[in-house]
């Protein structure tokens, strides 16, 4: 599939209510997911060497940084591979907007 039918599938996709509000909801694991890997590559790790940082498996580090995975990482997790990485953790809430309230009772 090329990048401008999948634009198209995902646009088609997204315009479909029950599609969208799941796609919010799964939104904050994807992006956190996609942070810990942008941090890791900008500290110059790899996995391994993110592991060995922090006195795990390799595997480890796999599962925390894949979208697929059913373990959530804790806090205190999250915040040990920023350090290792040579960041700080900021947490940030916002305010619900009113269709994501609307989904959410459904």
């Amino acid at each position: 599939m090329n990048r401008s039918s999948f634009k198209g599938f995902k646009k088609a996709a997204l315009s479909r209510p029950e599609v969208k509000a799941e796609y919010d909801r799964l939104a904050p694991a994807y992006v956190l997911r996609k942070k810990l890997i942008g941090i890791r590559i900008a500290a110059g790790f790899t996995q391994e060497q993110m592991a060995r940082a922090l006195k795990t498996q390799k595997s480890n580090i796999s599962r925390l940084e894949n979208v697929n995975s059913k373990v959530s990482p804790t806090l205190s997790t999250i915040e040990r591979y920023a350090h290792a990485a040579g960041y700080r953790l900021e947490i940030n809430f916002l305010p619900e907007t009113k269709s994501n309230l609307n989904h959410s009772a459904s």
